[in-house]
Formats: C-alpha cells, structure tokens, sequence
C-alpha cells in the first residue's frame, strides 16, 4: 500500500502540476477556498470511482451536511431550512469555482441559532418536570421535520430535555432507595428535592457541552464538517483529517493509549464502543461489549456527570480518556436496550496488546492450537520487526512445538488493515500463488501472489470471522475459501468492504503553500477482488458454516453505509486449490448438521433477534412509572437470555511452552491476561464447534486427491 501511496502522489503532483492553475490561485489567502480547490482536484483525479459533482451530487450534499450539523433538528428553522435551499442545486457550481458562499450562510445561521438555543435549554429546566403525565418522545430524529417558531422549538428542547432528565431521576431514586435500605433512619429526599437535582445534574452537563465543546469550536473546526461532508459523498472510507485531527491520528499511531482501552466511533448521535483493547482497562472489566453506547461521562471527582449524546467524537474522548489511575464512570446503553453505570480506572494501555496471541487447546486426547489476531497491522518503518504476518509465523511455530493437530484463526471483530501483510499471512498456508487481485480505475487488474513456496501450516485449518470482520480479513477468509484451504465458519457475510485506501498528505500538493497545514485525505484509490474474479464489496465473504451471532441482524455492514461503491466482478486468476482435503463438503454437511441441532445457537438467535427489535423501538414513554416498567421488562426479558454466559465448553486452554517461559520475568501482568482469554475462550461455542470441524478434517487429512486447476 506503501508504493501504491508514492505512484498516486507522483501522478497527482504531476496532473497538479500540468494543469491550468494560475499562481493567483495558488497564493490565495482564503485557505478554505484553497483546501476546497485541492480536495476537489484529488478526488477527481484519483479516487478510484469519482462522480459528477452536479446537481445530483448537490442536492445530496445539501441534505447530508444539514443533517451531519443538527442531526436532532434543535437548532434551525423551517424558515432557515427554506433560506438554504436556495442554495439546493448550485451547491456543485460554487465547489468548482471555489466559492464557499452556502457554508458561509449556514455557518453564520448556525451561530446564531445555538446562542438562542442556550436560553432555550435554560429555560427549559428552569421549570419542574411532571413524571406522571402520559406523554412519549420519538427518538427517531431522521424522519422529523423542522420546526415552524421559537414555541415549536422550545417544545422539541423540552421533550429531548426531560427525557435526558428522566435516567438522572431514575439513578437518583435508585441511590436514595439504597441509603433508606441501608440506613433505616435516613431520611429520603422529597420527590421534588430529586427531580431538582435531576435537572440540575442535567443543566450541568449540558453546559459543559455548550461551553467546553460547542463554545471552543472554530471556524475551520466547522469548516473540516462541511469538507468531510462534501468528501464522503464518494464512499463511506473515503475522509478529511483536518490538522488537529491528523495530529490525533498520528498519536494514536504512537505505539501506547491512555485511558480506558478502547476504540470508540460516532454513529447518528451517539458514541459507540467499536473494539477493546485486549488487556485494557475496558476488556478487564469484563463490563463492556462492542457496540455499547456511551450516554454519559463522570469524572470521580465530579458529583454529576456529563451527557455525551450529540456531542462530537472528539469532543466525548477528551472526557473519557485522562492519566493513568484515575477513576470514570460510563453510564452505558446495552444493545438489549438497559442501562447501567460502569466504573473504570484508567491506564496505559500498549497497542502490543492487539497483537496476534495463541493459545493451546486441548479436546480428550487431541491438542489444538487458535491464533486470535485483532487486526492486520503493520509498522512501514519497521515492517521486518513489526508486521502481522511475521506475528502470526511466530505463534504458528510455537503451537507446532507443543504439537498441535489443527488450527483456527481467530478474525472476528477483525476490521482488516494492511495490504501486503495479508498476502504475506495468506502465503503461509499455501504453497505459492495468488492471494489477491487489485485494480485501479482504467489499469489493468494486479495480481499479488505468494512467492514462497514455503509452508509454515499444512495441516487442518479453520478461519472464524463474524459481521465485522472486514476488508484485509475478508481478503484472507476468501483466498482460504477460493483454496479450500481452510473451511469458514461465522455470519451470513462479513462485513463488506472490498476496497483500499491511501493517505494523502495534502500539503504535499504545494509547492510554495504560505496558507498553513492543509491537513490530509483518506481516498479509496483501488478495489480488490478475490482470486476466483468476485468482489467481497457489499455482499462479504459467505460462510461455509454460517451459525447465528450478536450481530446477525444489526446493520453493520458496509451495505448498510452512505454511498457505498458497487459490487462487480472480474477475471479469475490462476490458481490450483488445495489438494489435502479428502471430505472438504462433507466435513461442512457435517458441522452444518451439528450447528442445526444445537440449543445455544438458538438461544443465541432468539437474543439477536430480540435486541434487534429494542433497537428498532423508537418511542420511549416520559411518563416515569411507565419508563421505570419498560427498564424492568427489558431486565426480565434478559434473564432469558442468562443461559449464554453459563455456557462451558468440553475445551482446556493452556498457553504454550513458549510464552509460559515468559512468566516468570513478565511485569505486565501476561499470565493475568492470558488466563482471562482461556476463560473467555472456555464460553466460545464458535471455538468448541471449530475444533469439532478440525476433528473431521484430521480424520481425513492424510487422503489426498487430484489437484484441478482453475484459470482465467
């Protein structure tokens, strides 16, 4: 991905170069007319599917960008909406000229319209809130229109006021109700003296948010928004790094985090936990999940905490990270609807801690070995140290040490990462041969092939993967499948994405740039194809055994996503699959069999469905007692459910003599963690039913049988 970087630059720098931009252009002192002028120039020339930018593409814009800054609808007016969309379809034509003129008007309305909101919101909980009248709130912002006057408005404010107030209340009730139960001579607060409290506990947080997020943002802050807006309407991995957002992205990239441990994105209006970090503060809780939804943010310090719901990602990070040892408590939303508070002590946490892990497995008298790796990563200044695939080499080696039988690669929750450390994986189960093919548009396909006849493992292979298992792990899954390498064994599809980005530092673009840091764009250059000419994009990578999960039906794919590029299909590479399985189909008849009768599984199903349809629930009661019923239900309904925690496998898990040398001189606490995974691991009915498969596919390895070859 590397040198694909430096041929795309060298080809922009090139056309930049050659075109007919005057050297007033390039001097111009507005720099956002500047960026919009590069940014425009790049995703033309050299995103791999650029489109018009038009009077379609400006309507879309116009509908996306209102929607990306008042996302609740609380802020502008029918009127301002009818203001702008004058603006609706010549959108395209201020982009080409440079002209900024829409933003300008919506920015300037947007201030305007968040200062009156800050007397709105004072007034709103300046007066008590009545519990006890049956009324509800729809959460379903999208489908909301705008409203007509300040009444209207002050109305829209009142109902997302009172609902945020209403779980302050609940808590406040609930810890009176504990210091009564805990003290019978403890005097309750008056019903009045907590609903108080609640909206003070709330007015707090929101002025928090007003005068520490909203109040410190600046004019470029807005103008990143509106320039990512504009870039994302070419696919959803294609996006601005503004300056601050690029300094936050390489000090991610530095090698340690501090804080919780985990990756969080921004979804609607909420702030959602997208991975843990294994060994993190988070993962040790054992108290988070992916998917979460963070609602609020309390420092151990602070009595009330602060409502993070709207707020930018950013913004919600610096609340939740801070130094090593200090308590936060996340008030947490559950896919299954509940909502509990989760007190975690911060730490650093290593990004090593992601990297590939093995454990032994050991079934009656047979042993086994499973690789979990989180993602493809890689260091381009130090690939020959630190890469995935060098990784996972290693822990192969290992396993074989202590004499394993079969494999499973474990890449569930594997969101991919870099290009040509998966071809490198991939050559470590095959001979040699194509793992990959990747086109530009208007180039001829590439092959990138496995050039090591080497083999580090030839025996029984399982690959586990789930929904969002994604792009680098969706390039592995497939080459295995198309091999008949390794039999697949999770969701319907992976997660998706069939695409390759590049970063490309904008300021590179300048020669003589006086107008400060352009920041940087993330740009889809390339589509990859697997090894048999079908895509993964949208449609994913089909599992031979599909079994039912958590995300089973949850939109989380790249299906699911804004502007996704289209599926499409080329010429297959050559390539001979693998030659070793006698009983490959049957060995899948056979799990698919075992799977179809299994009882967890369909406990597993049942709760996937059921958290589906609390997602799908967008009228929530502001009626307390009938709130307070619909928290209670949700819990009862839960308990149902309890049976998939108390599920224990027929499995032993024990580090391998390797890593238990390790022990002993460890300060970083490895045993602990690995003795949490092997727990974790004994609860995997995916794990249990893998080393089923790698069972039946020992039982028939030694047969071999006549290669065919498959060409283009």
């Amino acid at each position: 991905m590397r040198r694909n970087y430096k041929v795309l630059l060298l080809s922009l720098l090139l056309a930049f170069a050659s075109c007919s931009f005057t050297t007033k252009k390039f001097s111009n002192p507005d720099k956002d007319k500047l960026l919009i002028q590069v940014i425009t120039f790049v995703l033309e020339q050299g995103h791999f599917d650029p489109i018009l930018i038009d009077d379609s593409f400006s309507e879309q814009l116009f509908k996306d960008y209102l929607e990306i800054i008042d996302p609740v609808k609380r802020y502008f007016y029918q009127s301002d909406f009818e203001d702008f969309e004058k603006y609706k379809l010549t959108i395209d034509d201020q982009i080409k000229a440079t002209d900024i003129t829409f933003f300008n008007v919506v920015h300037e309305r947007m201030l305007k319209r968040i200062e009156e909101a800050k007397d709105i919101y004072k007034e709103v909980l300046s007066e008590p809130f009545d519990y006890s009248t049956d009324e509800s709130f729809n959460t379903d912002y999208e489908n909301s229109g705008f409203v007509k006057n300040r009444k209207e408005l002050k109305e829209r404010w009142r109902q997302q006021l009172k609902f945020s107030t209403l779980s302050n209340y609940d808590d406040l009730l609930a810890q009176e109700e504990v210091s009564k139960k805990n003290n019978a001579l403890y005097v309750m607060k008056k019903d009045s003296e907590i609903e108080k409290d609640a909206r003070e506990s709330t007015l707090k947080s929101i002025n928090v948010y007003f005068n520490d997020n909203i109040d410190d943002l600046e004019r470029e802050d807005w103008f990143a928004i509106y320039v990512n807006t504009i870039v994302e309407e070419f696919d959803p991995h294609t996006y601005y790094l503004a300056p601050r957002s690029k300094e936050d992205f390489d000090q991610r990239m530095s090698g340690k985090l501090e804080g919780i441990g985990a990756r969080l994105q921004k979804r609607m209006d909420y702030i959602k936990i997208v991975e843990l970090i294994s060994g993190g503060p988070a993962w040790r809780s054992k108290e988070l999940e992916v998917e979460d939804i963070i609602l609020k943010v309390k420092q151990e310090e602070e009595a009330f905490p602060v409502n993070i719901v709207g707020m930018r990602i950013n913004d919600a990070i610096k609340y939740i990270k801070g130094p090593k040892g200090t308590k936060v408590t996340l008030t947490i939303k559950k896919v299954d609807g509940t909502i509990r508070d989760v007190v975690i002590t911060r730490d650093v946490v290593e990004l090593e801690e992601t990297y590939a892990k093995s454990s032994v497995i050991r079934k009656d008298n047979m042993t086994f070995g499973v690789i979990d790796l989180p993602s493809f990563y890689v260091d381009f200044q130090d690939y020959k140290n630190i890469n995935a695939a060098k990784d996972v080499k290693a822990e192969i080696e290992r396993l074989k040490a202590d004499g394993i039988q079969g494999l499973v690669l474990d890449l569930r929750n594997n969101g991919g990462g870099s290009l040509p450390t998966v071809v490198e994986m991939a050559g470590l189960f095959i001979k040699d041969g194509p793992i990959v093919q990747v086109r530009s548009t208007g180039e001829a396909k590439e092959v990138l092939k496995d050039r090591d006849p080497s083999i580090s493992w030839d025996g029984p292979l399982v690959i586990l993967v789930n929904e969002i298992s994604a792009s680098a792990s969706e390039i592995m899954a497939a080459a295995m499948q198309d091999y008949k390498r390794a039999i697949i064994i999770g969701g319907k599809q992976t997660y998706g994405k069939g695409t390759v980005q590049n970063v490309i530092n904008l300021n590179n673009m300048l020669r003589n740039n006086t107008n400060g840091d352009l920041g940087a764009l993330a740009l889809t250059t390339q589509k990859y194809y697997r090894i048999n000419g079908g895509s993964v994009q949208l449609e994913g990578v089909k599992s031979d055994v599909n079994v039912p999960g958590r995300f089973s039906f949850i939109e989380v794919g790249e299906k699911d996503k804004e502007n996704p590029l289209p599926w499409d299909e080329i010429d297959a590479a050559d390539y001979t699959p693998w030659e070793n399985y006698f009983d490959y189909n049957v060995t899948i008849g056979k799990s698919k069999e075992r799977m179809s009768q299994n009882q967890q599984l369909k406990l597993i199903e049942e709760n996937a469905k059921w958290v589906k349809s609390k997602i799908d629930e967008t009228i929530v009661s502001l009626n307390y007692k009938k709130y307070k019923a619909g928290l209670e239900l949700n819990e009862e309904e839960a308990k149902r459910f309890d049976a998939l925690t108390n599920y224990k496998t027929n499995l032993t898990f024990d580090s391998t003599k390797y890593e238990k040398s390790l022990f002993n001189a460890d300060t970083s606490d490895l045993k602990e963690k690995r003795d949490r995974w092997h727990e974790s691991l004994s609860h995997d009915i995916y794990i249990e039913e893998a080393v089923n498969v790698l069972e039946d596919l020992k039982i028939s390895y030694p047969i071999k049988k006549v290669a065919t070859t498959t060409k283009s």
